[in-house]
């Protein structure tokens, strides 16, 4: 995986799990990107009253072939959401969840949420099924990325992130978490 060569998001190769042992993850993230339990949580528990979440945008737009994808869905539009995991004054996490129409027209409160964290409200109900986390090194021309980093002091090449499907009985979303350089460094 050559992280400088510009890649289209249609062809990053989402890896498993299984995989990560042969890809070259800094020491210090592959805990917090294999870790077990809700990120926000851990986060938390690590940054104590440092911690803070922030919604940085939220628009509605044209889902990817990626996006359809990794959704299982056809539908060609849903809501992006875009919002900021912080610990202190450093952004750690970035996280971007994107909910097709579909499941928007049956689950019309996820367009509301704010500053509130999905993975938690979602931990809160009935029926919520999560796939297995995908990972993939997300070079800077892939325009989440460009997101996540345009406050960054430090700026790599790319980000590792990492997605997952999120079926809201039974209507998709999907959830990707890029982790920034700062990640567990103060």
């Amino acid at each position: 995986m050559t992280r400088g060569t510009p890649r289209r998001i249609e062809s990053i190769q989402w890896q498993p799990q299984e995989r990560l042992g042969q890809l070259p993850i800094d020491a210090q993230l592959r805990p917090w990107l294999i870790g077990k339990g809700l990120l926000t949580v851990r986060l938390k528990s690590v940054c104590a009253e440092r911690f803070a979440l922030r919604l940085v945008d939220q628009w509605t737009g044209i889902l990817s072939p990626s996006h359809k994808s990794a959704l299982r869905i056809e539908d060609n539009a849903g809501l992006f959401r875009d919002e900021e995991i912080c610990c202190g004054r450093s952004v750690w996490v970035f996280s971007q969840t994107i909910v097709p129409d579909s499941t928007l027209s049956v689950h019309p409160w996820l367009a509301e949420l704010g500053d509130s964290a999905l993975g938690e409200t979602l931990n809160d109900l009935t029926g919520v099924e999560r796939s297995a986390y995908a990972y993939a090194w997300l070079p800077t021309e892939q325009a989440v990325t460009t997101r996540a980093l345009r406050d960054a002091q430090i700026k790599p090449a790319g980000l590792w992130a990492r997605r997952a499907r999120i079926a809201l009985r039974g209507a998709p979303l999907l959830i990707q978490e890029l982790f920034l350089p700062c990640m567990g460094r103060g």
